[in-house]
Order: structure tokens, then sequence, then C-alpha cells
């Protein structure tokens, strides 16, 4: 059996050799093999080496710490390992795949296998009627990522992923997870356009994978590390890595207002990315990729330059309760109508001294506000204004605009009493803190609520807290 062997590599060295050569003319390698080549376990676990596969014996050969890059063929590998000082000292079993990588590399490679199956793409496609006989034609409308959120089946996505040009939502929604053969069509079960979230539900009865875990976004640290997952350009199932590089980030919404305390993060986002999950480096959701900062879009020339935005997860988490019991976001109310910010300078600048703060404009009745007792401005015929009450303060947080008194409601819920600092009628030597307990619009509206029939100071004319 071994001089056979030696023959067979000996015709692989001198093809025109058509008998077996005298020991002398065996090239001394194969010699040393051959005569060190006695009956030992260790010698016959390489005559198994050919049962191994290619990958099998690079990633053998790689642990080894042998150079390989000139094997052509797997028999080069085999005698590359044979040959090598170490054969006989070696154990012929194949480490694992990763066990050349960092401890930190394969927790993301071990993340990305946990999470990535519940990563959604998400297509959209709106009815188009053309010609004279108005015939509806469904073309594609745009696409974008989303993830699994509960064993229900609902996704949650951008609403511009979802949106429609003219406003509203596209005709058809389509999800696809890994692992579908095919999308499926979903439903929008409701949307919140002013912090860009909507929230989608397919079938449960699909074998749906695991919903990502959800973390909290108000204890997040600059530098820690975070990872995107999404499908850029269309290219599902990528993965990108970063940092957050800063929080408390406002990013203007598509429904006018701004996203307050977004998470900044230099982990590459692109469009297609939108809806997509951030996570933190455990894989719980830590974010919503909603948009970038690219100078370019307008040219464009739009892509990632290493600062994306994501909405805050304990933002999503109390917008998407909402929508999934309600159908929609029930906002909490004082029950008051604010003075633009505006206003508000404009009546500071006369009065020669700032304020801070929020302007009552209207007291609406019955309603938490009046109940408790603020005084809301009003405007003589004259023109001259009765200044009303100041809110400077909500839970001890500070509010100088109407966007931060919006905000501060609005974190809480129908039934929470929130604890007011007021500077009554705008004097700063009035200052009293007032207890007060919230409603929502939706049900002052049911009520209809009597208003002042006396003159009011400018508002934007709706309901703010």
């Amino acid at each position: 059996m071994t001089r056979s062997l030696v023959y067979l590599i000996a015709l692989t060295i001198s093809p025109s050799t058509s008998f077996i050569p005298p020991i002398n003319a065996i090239p001394q390698r194969i010699i040393n093999y051959r005569l060190s080549s006695t009956a030992t376990d260790d010698n016959k676990s390489l005559d198994g080496l050919s049962s191994l596969t290619v990958t099998e014996l690079k990633r053998l050969l790689s642990d080894r710490g042998i150079d390989f890059r000139d094997c052509l063929e797997k028999r080069d590998l085999i005698e590359r390992l044979r040959d090598s000082p170490r054969a006989s000292s070696k154990s012929t079993t194949v480490p694992p795949p990763n066990a050349a990588l960092t401890p930190e590399e394969n927790r993301l490679i071990n993340t990305f296998k946990r999470v990535s199956s519940s990563v959604a793409y998400v297509q959209t496609s709106a009815i188009q009627k053309r010609g004279l006989a108005f015939r509806s034609l469904e073309v594609p409308a745009g696409s974008g990522s989303g993830f699994l959120w509960d064993e229900d089946g609902h996704v949650v996505t951008n609403y511009h992923v979802i949106a429609a040009g003219g406003g509203g939502v596209n005709a058809r929604v389509k999800v696809k997870l890994t692992g579908m053969a095919e999308a499926m069509d979903a439903v929008v079960v409701g949307v919140e356009p002013e912090k860009d979230l909507a929230v989608l539900r397919i079938e449960k009865g699909m074998g749906l994978p695991r919903p990502i875990d959800v973390g909290t976004s108000s204890d997040l640290q600059v530098g820690q590390s975070v990872m995107a997952i999404g499908n850029p350009f269309g290219l599902d199932d990528t993965l990108t890595t970063g940092v957050v590089s800063a929080l408390g980030r406002d990013v203007d919404g598509v429904g006018g207002r701004p996203i307050k305390n977004c998470i900044q993060t230099d982990a590459a986002i692109n469009p297609g990315n939108s809806g997509g999950p951030l996570l933190d480096s455990r894989g719980r959701l830590i974010g919503v990729n909603t948009a970038i900062f690219s100078p370019g879009a307008r040219g464009g020339v739009g892509g990632n330059i290493g600062i994306g935005f994501a909405i805050p997860v304990d933002t999503v988490r109390r917008v998407v309760n909402q929508i999934i019991r309600y159908g929609k976001v029930v906002r909490p109310t004082i029950g008051i109508n604010a003075a633009d910010d505006r206003v508000v300078q404009a009546i500071s600048a006369q009065l020669g001294r700032t304020l801070d703060g929020v302007l009552v404009a209207e007291v609406l009745s019955p309603s938490p506000a009046r109940r408790a007792g603020l005084v809301a401005s009003q405007m003589r015929s004259d023109g001259t204004i009765i200044l009303g009450d100041l809110i400077t303060e909500v839970n001890g947080q500070k509010v100088k605009q109407v966007e931060d008194l919006l905000s501060a409601v609005e974190e809480q819920k129908d039934g929470d009493v929130v604890v007011l600092k007021v500077m009554r009628m705008c004097d700063p030597r009035k200052l009293e803190i007032i207890r007060v307990k919230l409603t929502t619009r939706d049900r002052l509206e049911s009520i209809k609520p009597v208003r002042d029939t006396r003159e009011s100071v400018n508002t934007v004319g709706r309901f703010y807290p």
C-alpha cells in the first residue's frame, strides 16, 4: 500500500516515468514521509484528510498557521498538510468556522443571525388609471424596511415608507420576512405622521419568527455600539455597525412637527433603511431608523455620509402600543390653546423682559385646566392684551416653547397628573404650582367644550396640551 502511494506521487512529479522508480530516485521529502509513516493513530487520521472538503482543509491549514496561497487543487492542500513539520503532532479535527474570530465578532454574528429573521422588507404599490378607458394599473410606489413587533403579526415601519404622494397611505402594502418565499399582503393598522411611525399587520399563522427584543432609549450613552439592519436600495438583510454619535437631536417629521430626542448614529443608513431597527450590541431595539443628513440629496446625489437619525424606542413603544390598542394615537391634554411662540416673542419685546414659557391663550370648558384654575389671556376691544398665565415647567422640566409643552404632556397618558409651574398673569412675583389631571383630546371634543366668547390672543386654531 505504501509502495503504491509513493508510486502515484512519483508519477505526479514525473509524468514520463512509466516504472516504479528505485528508492534513490524518489525525492527526499517523500522518503522522509514514508519512513516516518508508522502505523500510529496520527497517521491514520492524516489518511482521512481526503474525506474533508476544500473549505475544511483551508480552515485546518489556517488554524495551524500554514501558508496555502499557492495551492491550486485539493490534493495540493492535502500534501501541504502532510508535509507540514507539525503534521504528526496536530489533530486533523477541523476547527469551527468562527474559531479565528474575536469574541466581539462572534457576538455580532450571533446577534445578526438571531435578529435578522424579524426584519421585514416593506413594498408599496399604488393604483393608477391610464388610458381613455380609465383602466386601473398597479404600479410600484416605494420600499423600505420594518420589523416584527409582536407575536400577533404587527410590523412597525416609518409612515413615509407607506405614505402616498398626495397624503394618506398607498393602496397596497406587502411585507416579506427572511425565509418567506413571497411577500404577503399587510393591513395598515394605524399611522402617526407626526412621529413618522406606522403599524402594519400580517397573518400570524405563517410561522412567524421571534419578535425583536425591545430595549430602552433613556439610558443610552454616546459612544456605545449599535447596529442597523435593513434593505438599503433593495439589498435585503444588510447589516451596518457604528456607535451612538449624539443624543437629543430634533428631526423634522413628515407631519411638520419635530421628532424630539432622536438618536444620531454613524452606522450607514441609506434609502431603503427607513423603518428598520437600530439595535444595541445585545440585539435589543433602541430606535427606528428614519432619516439621514445628506447635503447632496437636493442635487439627486443623496446617500449616507455618516449622520443618520433614529426615533428613540421609548417614543416608538408609546406610539405603537396606542395604535395597536386604539387604531390611532390618543393624545393627552390639559385642555388649553396656547399662544403662538411668535406672539409671545412680540409681547416680550413690548414688555422689555423675557417670557420664557407657554402663554395660555384659551382655557376650554369643561377641561382639566379650567378645574385647576388656569387663566387665559384676553384681548380688549382697544387692542390691548390682558396677559394670562405663563406655564414655565411641567414635572420639573422647563418649557420655553409650545413644542416643549406638547412633548412633555404627550409623554404622559390619560389620567396621569402633571405638575405645572405657572407664572400668574405673567408676573414673575406670582409663581404657583398647579396639579392637573390629563384627559384626551377625543374626550374633550366629544363633550363639545364651551369656548370663551371673549376675544382671545392669536392662536394656531387647534387643541394644544
